[in-house]
């Protein structure tokens, strides 16, 4: 089977150099023949013109647990199998795992480790090493000899396997194949664009500061290490002496970031393998046990100080070249609870805004081009936020507002006065912010808009600020998919410039962006949603959730620097009712589809943790 896989028809002999197992280029090439080679040897994945014929998937134990590597080898033969492509599997006795995927058509070798990045998002296991080096990139094939001893066993039938690699997969299972990634093969363009602008904006500043113009690639920021435990299952035993205090650090940290039980069952199932494994065979008698000592020791113990906090280091604000914006409740909250609506009342009263927020501020905010985008979401941030809180009196932050767009505190404090003035008297400002305290605004319906709202029938549905998923795919995508998801009926592309307010050609580029993810098809010229696709599971995949969790992390730092300052320099002026209260939520996130109790915990959770 070695030619049948290998670029090349050589292959490189094994040895130990510096402290590992490496496969070094001979002086002599030495070609593959039928005689086994005596020690381990490896053959060369890519041709002399850098093309690929067959994709290798590498699952190592070094990288993860051998239930880890077991379960990621079931994930990516799911995947293979779901596209349309036939590969080959076997075992090393190492414990590891390689999948080979022939093909027809050759691809480059640039397009070869896009995709098997791309599966590294879906397995923590996976080594894309061998894709990533066009001179030195091996892989050891079936019946290949291990460093440990024993050999590399097949675990598909060798008749199979054979037939598998002399047929080869077409290009229309690779093209499913593409269409099975779209989200991971999105979130690698993304990262390799953004890298190449911080390389571009760092190699201008060296040059103008040093006459140079040589930079280097920034280091991308890693995973948090208690998270990449629970992927993995492997962990410093320097730091932890057993799996079952690692166990708990992991639910520890759960237990903080204000996770469910069910939440933790369903994260071992899928992504968090590592954690599983870590528990064997005892999950369902460890598990319940471990995690309420995990909520007990979160619910009792205070977070950590941050090193900027402690004795004689000043905590500065470098983050913004303006004053920090003021956040968290009004100190004359409370003289406002007796103007609030009942909750029956709050529901009308959104209901009644949203008529008129489609039928005529839409269509306003529209002429005001990009702000007019920002500000059409952030008044429906607050909207939302009214309806899953149940009030029309707003004292929360605008890092709470932030942290539901996904854009800056300082664009949102920039904002809010100027919807103010644009939302014709739905938003007035009734008290100024100061020391811990937001600006407090109360939401109410205009005496000359009363006539509109009671005029327009309520519609269905919940109106969002900005869902994860959208925070890489950006506002005109999340325009564009509320227009088709409130829409009476399915929409063209014409309606939804009409709708939206966006340009043909901008709607367009997005609109094939969601096809490409399975988020919404065109049937007969009309777009339509595809429920099939979860777009909880789909922002996981593309990093949403990661960098909302990024960017509540550092809004609970800054929120900690500026309350310690506060707490060093006005306490002494400050008044027992305003007082920060440790009960008090600080922060808000959007509301998530169909759990709407849930919903409301859920925030209330993640305010009191900021």
């Amino acid at each position: 089977m070695a030619p049948l896989i290998a670029g090349q028809p050589f292959y490189r002999p094994g040895r130990w150099k510096d402290g590992r197992f490496q496969y070094p280029q001979p002086t002599t090439p030495l070609p593959i023949t039928k005689s086994l080679p005596a020690r381990p040897a490896a053959v060369m994945l890519h041709d002399v013109d850098g093309t690929v014929r067959t994709l290798c998937l590498d699952l190592d134990t070094s990288k993860a647990r051998k239930t880890v590597v077991d379960d990621d080898a079931r994930r990516l033969g799911k995947i293979l199998r779901a596209a349309g492509l036939a590969y080959v599997e076997d075992e090393s006795p190492s414990g590891g795992r390689h999948l080979y995927v022939p093909l027809q058509e050759p691809l480059t070798a640039a397009e070869a480790r896009q995709l098997v990045e791309a599966f590294g998002r879906r397995a923590v296991s996976l080594d894309p090493s061998p894709h990533q080096n066009v001179v030195h990139g091996c892989i050891r094939v079936p019946g290949s000899a291990h460093k440990a001893g024993g050999h590399q066993r097949l675990i598909t039938p060798l008749m199979d396997a054979y037939g598998i690699l002399t047929r080869r997969n077409p290009t229309t299972a690779l093209a499913a194949l593409r269409t099975v990634l779209a989200p991971e093969l999105h979130r690698l363009e993304q990262q390799r664009r953004a890298q190449e602008r911080a390389t571009a904006a760092t190699a201008a500043v060296r040059a103008i500061a040093k006459g140079s113009a040589t930079s280097s690639a920034p280091t991308a920021g890693s995973e948090r290490p208690l998270r990449s435990v629970a992927r993995t299952g492997l962990y410093d035993t320097s730091r932890y002496a057993s799996d079952s205090e690692v166990r708990m650090a992991v639910l520890n940290h759960f237990a903080a970031c204000r996770w469910t039980l069910d939440q933790v069952r369903a994260g071992m199932a899928d992504q968090f393998a590592g954690l599983a494994a870590l528990y064997g065979t005892k999950t369902d008698r460890l598990l319940p046990v471990e995690w309420a000592k995990a909520q007990a020791f979160t619910a009792t113990t205070a977070p950590a100080k941050d090193p900027s906090q402690r004795a004689g280091k000043k905590t500065a604000h470098k983050y913004d070249t303006s004053p920090t914006p003021l956040t968290g409740g009004s100190p004359k909250s409370t003289t406002h609870q007796g103007s609030q609506l009942s909750e029956l009342s709050i529901h009308q009263l959104v209901n009644d805004l949203e008529n008129v927020l489609y039928a005529l501020l839409d269509h306003r905010l529209m002429e005001r081009g990009r702000e007019g985008i920002h500000l059409r979401f952030l008044i429906r941030a607050v909207l939302a936020y009214m309806r899953t809180m149940e009030t029309n009196i707003l004292d929360v932050g605008c890092r709470t507002f932030a942290l539901a767009l996904g854009k800056s505190h300082a664009t949102i404090a920039r904002l809010l006065p100027v919807l103010e003035q644009a939302s014709a008297g739905i938003l007035t400002r009734i008290d100024r912010g100061r020391g811990r305290n937001a600006d407090t605004y109360a939401v109410q319906l205009p005496q000359h808009f009363e006539q509109l709202a009671r005029d327009l029938t309520w519609r269905k549905g919940k109106i969002h600020a900005i869902r994860p998923v959208f925070r890489v795919l950006g506002d005109v995508s999340a325009l564009a998919y509320e227009a088709i998801e409130r829409g009476r009926h399915s929409p063209t592309t014409a309606d939804l410039t009409r709708t939206t307010g966006i340009s043909r050609r901008a709607l367009i580029d997005h609109l094939a962006g969601m096809e490409a993810l399975q988020m919404i098809r065109r049937h007969h010229g009309r777009w339509e949603l595809m429920t099939t696709t979860n777009l909880a599971q789909l922002a996981d995949r593309l990093g949403a959730t990661e960098d909302r969790e990024a960017q509540l992390t550092r809004y609970r730092k800054e929120r900690a620097a500026w309350h310690a300052w506060l707490d060093r320099h006005l306490v002494p002026q400050l008044n027992e009712h305003e007082l920060h209260d440790a009960e008090t939520d600080d922060h808000w996130l959007p509301p998530l589809e169909n759990e709407d109790e849930y919903q409301r915990s859920l925030w209330n959770a993640a305010r009191q943790a900021a």
